[in-house]
């Protein structure tokens, strides 16, 4: 385990190059011999940063690396895990400043949890998730890597608060008990133009899966999830890189829309 003044140290570091705008270099570069314990605890000092020091609240967790398209795209072959602030959070068809917001923002299309009861593994299954989930919904989550180039592994992106940048949820929401989870599809375009489709099953196999496994994960750090907050799942299709100017919308197939335009 690394030593707390140096986890503390790297958190800072993290949080001060997301304040800046300017990337740093890995922190598997840094600290070779970096735990993913190592990760999170120096997630939880960024985190701690910006709830103590900027006011933030946390509203949520979210999973990633989830599906395989995703986890070829960045090299990194397992998930990752962090937390939502209600800062990281913008209305469907937000518009959302780069310059001055994102260092080099990718936007993913994936399903959105709102919990109505809390969650707390370990132990906990896919039947618990769906107990405990109020609805589904569309959710573009926009991740930016504070790590030069994206030149990630698993301990840079979980201590990284899962690359988590901002993320926007549609507007029209479900019951999941109404839904083949695995079955439902997403339809992505950007600027106008078909850019990709996925389905559920891309995630773990099933989305419900996937956010057992974060309540699992966060369960073993005595974290749970509370009722009311926002979990997201994992995107469905490979990240898009975005600039100002771009236009994102997304379908969830029988539920409804969402979109964000980049300035």
């Amino acid at each position: 385990m690394m030593q707390k003044d140096r986890i503390n140290k790297l958190g800072d570091a993290l949080y001060e190059t997301m304040r800046s705008f300017k990337p740093m270099a890995p922190l598997t570069e840094l600290e070779p011999k970096i735990s993913l314990d190592d990760a999170y605890y120096i997630s939880l000092q960024m985190l701690k940063r910006r709830v103590e020091g900027d006011g933030e609240k946390v509203v949520g967790k979210k999973i990633g690396v989830t599906s395989k398209v995703v986890q070829d795209m960045l090299g990194v072959h397992q998930p990752d895990f962090g937390f939502l602030t209600d800062a990281m959070a913008y209305p469907n068809g937000a518009d959302i400043s780069v310059a001055g917001n994102l260092i080099q923002p990718r936007a993913e299309a994936e399903i959105g949890f709102k919990l109505k009861s809390d969650l707390l593994g370990p132990g906990v299954t896919e039947q618990d998730v769906l107990d405990a989930t109020e609805c589904i919904m569309p959710c573009f989550e926009i991740v930016d890597s504070r790590i030069t180039d994206w030149n990630i592994r698993i301990q840079d992106t979980v201590s990284d608060n899962a690359s988590c940048g901002v993320y926007v949820l549609g507007d029209e929401t479900a019951d999941p008990n109404q839904h083949d989870l695995p079955q439902l599809k997403i339809t992505v375009w950007k600027n106008g133009e078909l850019l990709s489709e996925g389905v559920g099953s891309a995630v773990q196999g099933n989305p419900l899966t996937a956010v057992a496994w974060l309540a699992n994960t966060l369960g073993r750090f005595g974290i749970p999830f509370k009722a009311g907050e926002v979990i997201l799942s994992g995107s469905l299709v490979p990240l898009e890189p975005v600039v100002a100017g771009d236009k994102m919308e997304m379908q969830l197939h029988g539920i409804g829309r969402a979109s964000v335009q980049f300035v």
